[in-house]
């Protein structure tokens, strides 16, 4: 297992820290660990953990604000059917297959259910 900048975890300890080694990417969880998880939980019969763990291994390419900027646009009645639809667009650009394809569900779902703003 490893940090998202590449660091073994073992490499990341407190007299690391203390002495100014370890970066905010130290403290990321890689991808790799979170689609390890994902089989994981696939194996033990939880496809819906796995699913949220792939969905976390796409987001960790995006910085903090633009996953907020998600978040946010996923509440009920803070984006429009369009913004949505253009928010998996740009997802997909990025490589995030898998959350591209869970906002156009929840956009159509939204869409039925009167909760697009």
């Amino acid at each position: 297992m490893k940090a998202f900048s590449g660091r073994e975890l073992s490499d990341v300890t407190l007299d690391a820290v203390r002495a100014g080694e370890v970066s905010t990417d130290d403290l990321r969880i890689h991808p790799e660990t979170l689609a390890h998880q994902a089989q994981v939980a696939e194996t033990h019969g939880n496809p819906q953990l796995a699913a949220n763990f792939r969905r976390a291994a796409e987001l960790t390419a995006l910085g903090d604000d633009d996953v907020m900027r998600i978040y946010e646009a996923l509440r009920p009645r803070r984006s429009t059917f369009a913004e949505l639809t253009e928010l998996a667009s740009w997802l997909e650009d990025r490589g995030a297959q898998v959350n591209a394809a869970l906002v156009r569900e929840a956009a159509a779902v939204y869409q039925r259910r009167g909760l697009c703003r």
